[in-house]
């Protein structure tokens, strides 16, 4: 009853208790509405706790009921205190609205198991109910319909990411009747399907999670490729024919195939400004890492990149473009609304919910080229009035309308719109602050028309199409699947969808009817010349899979195309097409490429990779090719993008070339810099000696760079101004030993250990033997002192996690948030003491994330738990490292960059690239990089000032 008082008070302040502020009269100022939506829309409250807890992800069946995975135990290693907890895993639940009032009046439970721990993601197919939770994707099948399941089976597992964000997201099925589904960053994902083939992927992201901690970079999988972080992948219903389609994002939450077979999906970083929408390119590199995963954007990023640009590779050959970089968020569930029950107006309205910023984002996607045009974002549904420039959700300090934290967002039997909401103060991070787990979901639908979920009946053909033509994404399966085992007897009824005035509908029927055999076979054949270029792609995707031997002969069909994304498609289509056979193509294709779409020339790339040295000549030819610095913009580009070792010469000639343009001059270079051979670090050292200017400057960096990486073995003998190495201290390494040696007596051991703790690197080696457990308590106590006694603040920071008395007292949220704040104040003391570490607008320093704009992701609870309580929530990749060199040598800081090199950007900015074989050991820290506000000696007051100048709105920082 409690509980129950508790969830309708919250809701009761959430609906009525935070009006903006109006000049009206009380009795006429207007009540704030549930959601901010399109005006021709409402929202209401579907259902919400106790009928289910802490949703992550949501999917609806055949009877229009919703599913809902739980993800009470959400971290328990770090939200135990005082949280609601099952003890026996985390649940499915179902829930149903029996009467159709709009309101669910009847909650179950599918499944409770041990094996669930924060499952993010489900899909409801038929009596199969796929829950996606790392390691595992799990099939509960219901054989009887009594709504408790009757086998559970293991489709597949092996990937990273237990009880973490970056880890097993939902499956959902495709229009060819494959499974869809991807995974965040927290490898390694090792898993082998039904068949047999193997999956092994990873980089150098750990952390997170006490769980992630063995994922390491380059990994090659049985297809023979190297595929990076997060992955979009596809797999038969039975488990067979495991692909990835697409890679190296950072932790996309959800990825949506809409009905001609395209993925749609958002990605998200704790960098303020590089959160995304993106139409993701089959066999793309999404550029959140570099291709192979060793090191992250911050390793890579080049002189004069922005962040946006930089973090997601976009000047790298081989990165498809990044889509709509928005800005700060917690992006999560997304959908394409292939509908018109909400009205024709919202039909193709792609979806995409983040939870920081209380929002879910709308889309139209158009056609631009051989990409989609995504710069027009809506905010579809928000819970703060996002159009009203005057009204800022973070004046009103118990303002609980930004607590809505869209989790995930789907489309009903009946056409509504249903959002989870989590439902928390805070998001992201490692932690929860709602202790009750409560959480709602809501329905949107039209105002003047009321929705009805439909009966379905699979027995008949017509109730089959109807089935297929449903709004909701998985129940389509059904009608899919029965239409399919027809076989040829199907074609008449699948034919006539061809009809539909929706282009949604006719695109599901291509796709079905390219598997019904010959008759439905030569329907899809005379589509490749349908008017709608939608159309065509689909026809084009849909052969592709059912007569792999053709494919040669629809892309010859193709390959001339007016629509540039019809060609990009065939493009694709010829990765594993032998040059041999494909050559003739890619040169009608190229022909067709105006020099400028950078989805086109990504889609070039895509098909001829492992081509690009037998094509080089070819191109030349093709071009009837002058002297290199006379190429046509769109050979340099092609060039460029292809990069091969064979263009060494002319991409040197370029880079030298005055009469180019700088900007140009510098693309030859950086292509140059992307060819791993002796003779490309040759030319560029040639350059660094004998240009001026910028050119000169980008060739020392890429110098410097590459001697880390792919030039290594080249560069032995050159050295830069800035090269950076760690000071040795080889006595140092014999004192820590001596200290860490327990046949020593332990007064022996203290004085090595004070001798040790007079000096900066002394404290660290301490530090490391702390962290390694190897220094006992006897030991601790009467070191405390002078490894307190430190003016580096980070390292005193540092030395505080284990040699400060364990009684010392941290500022209280509560005492700061009720403190008088001067913005003002607040500003001189952000510049004067954070830009050591952060970025504020081009001010400061990138150690840790950017606090430009930081406002729209944070309220005062939020930005108060960041600066008072650092070490509660670490950004995920923001873990830092002790690393120990072989000559005494020690680094504290951030690891860029894993492998034969390994990079340390220190807390002060400094890069550190340092041999493999130099390292001793690197060890990392599960706490922050950043120093407690008494740790920097700001008083409470100064942390109440940040506070407030950080919730002031500054410049929003966007890709366009």
């Amino acid at each position: 009853m409690k509980f129950l008082q508790y969830c309708l008070l919250i809701l009761f302040l959430f609906v009525l208790g935070c009006s903006p502020q109006s000049d009206a009269p009380p009795e006429e100022a207007a009540p704030e509405p549930l959601l901010y939506l399109p005006d021709d829309l409402e929202a209401t409250v579907w259902a919400e706790s106790p009928r289910f807890f802490n949703p992550t992800n949501i999917d609806v069946d055949a009877r229009g009921r919703l599913w809902v995975t739980e993800a009470v135990n959400y971290r328990d290693f770090n939200n135990h205190e005082d949280h609601l907890n099952h003890p026996q895993g985390d649940r499915v639940m179902i829930l149903e609205d029996t009467n159709g009032d709009g309101v669910a009046d009847s909650s179950k439970v599918f499944v409770q198991d041990e094996d669930l721990r924060s499952p993010l993601g489900i899909a409801v197919i038929g009596n199969q109910v796929i829950v996606s939770c790392a390691p595992s994707v799990i099939i509960y099948t219901d054989e009887d319909g009594d709504d408790v399941p009757d086998k559970k089976e293991v489709l597949l597992t092996g990937f990273g990411g237990l009880d973490h964000d970056h880890g097993l997201h939902s499956v959902v099925s495709g229009p060819d009747g494959r499974w869809y589904f991807n995974t965040g960053n927290a490898g390694p994902h090792m898993v082998t399907d039904q068949a047999g083939w193997t999956l092994r992927s990873g980089s150098i992201y750990n952390g997170g999670t006490p769980y992630n901690n063995t994922n390491s970079p380059n990994r090659r999988s049985d297809d023979g490729r190297v595929w990076t972080g997060g992955l979009a992948l596809r797999v038969n219903p039975d488990g067979t024919g495991l692909e990835v389609l697409a890679h190296n994002f950072r932790n996309s939450y959800e990825v949506f195939v809409d009905s001609y077979g395209d993925l749609w999906q958002n990605d998200n970083d704790d960098q303020v400004a590089t959160c995304r929408t993106t139409w993701v390119m089959e066999g793309g590199n999404a550029g959140y890492f570099n291709a192979t995963g060793e090191r992250t954007w911050q390793a890579d990023r080049r002189p004069g990149q922005s962040i946006e640009v930089a973090h997601w590779h976009q000047e790298d050959p081989g990165v498809m473009p990044a889509g709509d970089i928005y800005g700060a968020g917690s992006p999560t569930g997304v959908v394409v609304n292939e509908s018109d029950a909400l009205g024709k107006q919202h039909r193709g309205l792609l979806l995409s919910a983040d939870a920081g910023r209380n929002i879910i984002f709308g889309y139209h996607p158009e056609l631009e080229g051989a990409g989609y045009d995504l710069s027009e974002r809506t905010a579809f549904v928000a819970s703060v009035d996002t159009d009203n420039p005057d009204y800022r959700w973070n004046d009103v300090d118990e303002n609980r309308r930004k607590w809505f934290r869209p989790s995930d967002v789907a489309i009903g039997t009946d056409g509504a719109v249903y959002v989870a909401d989590w439902y928390d103060p805070i998001v992201g991070g490692h932690q929860m602050y709602d202790k009750q787990g409560y959480g709602r979901i809501y329905r949107i639908a039209p105002k003047d028309k009321k929705l009805t979920t439909p009966k379905i009946d699979l027995s008949t053909s017509e109730g089959q199409v109807r089935a297929l033509l449903n709004p909701a994404i998985n129940v389509r399966q059904l009608g899919f699947s029965r239409l399919k085992a027809q076989g040829a007897s199907a074609v008449p009824s699948v034919k006539e969808v061809l009809n539909d005035d929706n282009p949604y509908h006719r695109a599901r029927a291509v796709w079905l009817l390219a598997q019904l055999g010959a008759p439905g076979i030569k329907i899809v054949e005379d589509l490749l010349d349908d008017r709608d270029p939608q159309i065509r792609i689909t026809a084009f995707r849909a052969l592709r899979q059912v007569q792999p031997k053709r494919l040669i002969n629809y892309a010859q069909r193709l390959a001339e195309d007016t629509s540039p994304a019809v060609r990009r498609e065939v493009a694709i289509a010829l990765r594993d097409v032998p040059l041999s056979e494909s050559k003739a193509i890619f040169l009608t294709l190229i022909d067709g490429y105006n020099g400028k779409d950078k989805a086109y020339l990504a889609a070039l790339g895509i098909g001829l990779q492992d081509k690009e040295e037998a094509f080089y000549a070819t191109l030349l030819n093709h071009f009837d090719a002058p002297a290199p610095e006379q190429w046509s913009p769109t050979l340099a580009s092609l060039v460029e993008e292809l990069h091969p070792a064979a263009a060494v010469s002319a991409l040197a000639t370029r880079a030298k070339a005055e009469q180019l343009a700088e900007p140009e001059r510098k693309k030859a270079l950086t292509a140059l810099a992307f060819v791993s051979t002796a003779a490309a670090a040759k030319a560029t050292r040639q350059l660094a000696e004998d240009e001026s200017g910028e050119v000169k400057s980008l060739a020392q960096y890429w110098l410097q760079f590459r001697k880390t990486n792919n030039w290594r073995a080249y560069l032995k003998d050159w050295e830069s101004p800035d090269d950076f190495s760690p000071e040795a201290h080889p006595d140092l390494l014999a004192a820590r030993q001596r200290v860490a040696d327990t046949t020593l007596s332990l007064e022996e051991r203290t004085q090595v250990a004070q001798e040790m703790a007079t000096q900066s690197a002394g404290k660290l080696h301490l530090i490391y033997l702390a962290a390694k457990g190897q220094l006992p308590r006897s030991l601790v106590q009467p070191l405390s002192g002078l490894m307190m006694q430190e003016d580096d603040r980070n390292l005193r920071a540092l030395a505080a996690h284990y040699f400060a008395p364990s009684d010392t007292a941290s500022y209280r949220i509560e005492t700061v948030s009720n403190l008088t704040a001067d913005a003002n104040r607040g500003k001189g003391l952000f510049y004067s003491n954070c830009l050591t570490c952060h970025r504020m607008g081009a001010a400061g320093s990138e150690v840790g994330p950017m606090l430009t704009n930081i406002s729209t992701k944070y309220d005062k609870l939020g930005m108060l738990e960041g600066l008072l309580h650092p070490e509660a929530g670490v950004a995920f990749g923001y873990e830092p490292y002790l690393v120990m060199l072989k000559n005494g040598g020690v680094v504290y800081g951030l690891l860029l960059s894993d492998g034969a090199v390994v990079t340390m950007l220190n807390t002060y900015g400094r890069r550190y690239m340092i041999e493999e074989a130099q390292v001793a050991h690197k060890k990392r820290l599960n706490f922050s990089i950043m120093p407690s506000p008494q740790h920097m000696q700001l008083s409470e007051q100064d942390v109440a000032d940040i506070t407030e100048f950080l919730l002031q709105p500054q410049p929003v920082l966007t890709s366009r």
